[in-house]
């Protein structure tokens, strides 16, 4: 019974740490990819010559956003424990210490690390500088009231990560692909922010969704008009075919579906509009993977 009892308690124990990585919700570090593979579709050579940069940053984004979501729930230990949503999280109920969690964060951040130092210098270089976003990000929602805008600059930093990777420097395609991507991850993160805006509200703690409440939507049309209006910028600045604009198209039929349909106070439907960026991910790498 003893050996079945530390079975059971390894396996409860491995749950709360692929829980603290976010490995049951995929959908974020797939995210934070997506910026990466469009500039190496749009930058590169082609799939096969290009094959070890999108496998590099497909490891990348899983083991960065795993380790910035250990970071996270550490900084937000306390708010996320009276937050109904959050409050099962490992560290906020206390399956996790916070040393361990800290231990766990830096096991994450190596891995990272190792799959950034195999990518070209100047992508390495450019990689190294989106600390400065990340490190503080946790805390932004205490002291800037628009917490989603510093979200979309954070997450977009793989755009230029990937160009660089790629094309060996930046050029102004770059600057228009990441323009696009973190106004698109502002538009996406606020619909995810209306699933806690009550509590957000109780506990004084800043977002979008409370700054924007009933003017949500109109204010998405815009910020998916202009991501839109920048990966088609990047596209046309890189010299991409019909294909790249075409699967822009299809994409931004998945973005109007969502501003269209957003219903602010129905908390599943936003976690459903907010996944379905995804799809517009898949659909705009497509595009500019064919053309």
């Amino acid at each position: 019974m003893g050996t079945i009892g530390g079975i059971r308690a390894f396996a409860r124990g491995a749950s709360a740490y692929a829980r603290l990585a976010r490995l049951d919700r995929p959908a974020g570090f797939l995210l934070l990819m997506w910026p990466c593979w469009w500039a190496v579709a749009l930058a590169g050579r082609g799939p096969a010559a290009d094959a070890h940069l999108y496998a590099l940053f497909l490891a990348g984004a899983l083991a960065a956003r795993s380790a910035g979501c250990v970071w996270n729930d550490i900084a937000d230990r306390r708010i996320d424990a009276r937050v109904a949503r959050t409050r099962g999280r490992p560290v906020a109920s206390g399956r996790v210490s916070v040393p361990r969690a800290l231990a766990f964060m830096a096991a994450l951040a190596l891995a990272a690390l190792g799959a950034l130092l195999l990518l070209p210098p100047p992508a390495i270089a450019v990689g190294l500088a989106a600390l400065a976003l990340v490190l503080p990000y946790p805390f932004t929602k205490r002291i800037f009231g628009w917490p989603q805008a510093w979200l979309g600059a954070t997450f977009a930093w793989g755009a230029l990560a990937g160009w660089a990777a790629a094309a060996g420097g930046l050029d102004w395609p770059a600057a228009a692909l990441y323009a696009g991507a973190a106004v698109w991850t502002f538009g996406y993160d606020t619909i995810y922010a209306h699933q806690d805006r009550i509590d957000d509200a109780r506990l004084g703690v800043n977002s979008a969704a409370l700054r924007l409440g009933a003017r949500t939507r109109p204010a998405l049309w815009a910020a998916y008009g202009l991501a839109l209006a920048g990966l088609g910028l990047a596209a046309g600045l890189a010299g991409a075919g019909w294909p790249a604009f075409a699967g822009l198209a299809a994409g931004g039929a998945v973005l109007a579906w969502q501003a269209a349909t957003l219903d602010v106070d129905d908390a599943a439907g936003c976690g459903r509009r907010f996944r379905a960026n995804n799809p517009f991910g898949a659909l705009a790498f497509a595009g500019f993977l064919a053309g």
